[in-house]
């Protein structure tokens, strides 16, 4: 958001939990008790997004600091953190350390078989959240330089 952007909110259910936020050229509907939000932001990276920061504003008044910390994922917290690094993590010694049996040594691995295609790789694109997706690669005719058809049709014109 830019600076100086407001948002407003507006209940939907009597209990508060979902509001609709509009502001900033968007509407976007926050259910707190889902942790969701229809930006898709607050689903995918766990933290309140501006619009669930809005609501929760709104809800617990300017007093929604440590608020925050029950709408966020637990991976965020610290006791998680800890807990993830609590057990001791083996170190893999040197190659040349390593014990393996015979037979296993004179095992030649070779590479799986793979069919390579002719042409071009096909790329599927997928869009960031809040992306909006215009296509740079539409058709467009060198003659007379808009988009949405080439060049065939005048030259098709030039034939007959």
């Amino acid at each position: 958001m830019i600076e100086g952007d407001s948002l407003y909110v507006e209940k939907i259910t009597a209990d508060g939990n979902q509001l609709t936020v509009f502001g900033a050229g968007s509407t976007s509907t926050v259910n707190l008790l889902e942790k969701s939000c229809s930006c898709r932001e607050y689903h995918l990276v766990k933290i309140p997004c501006a619009h669930a920061m809005t609501t929760l504003s709104s809800k617990h008044n300017d007093e929604y600091g440590m608020n925050i910390y029950e709408y966020s994922s637990p991976l965020y917290k610290a006791e998680t953190y800890l807990l993830a690094y609590s057990k001791s993590i083996n170190v893999v010694p040197i190659k040349s350390e390593w014990c393996l049996p015979e037979e296993l040594l004179s095992v030649n691995i070779l590479p799986p078989l793979v069919d390579t295609k002719l042409g071009r790789k096909k790329i599927k694109y997928v869009k960031d959240v809040g992306e909006n997706f215009k296509s740079k690669w539409r058709n467009k005719c060198s003659i007379c330089k808009k988009s949405g058809h080439k060049r065939t049709p005048f030259m098709n014109n030039n034939k007959s």
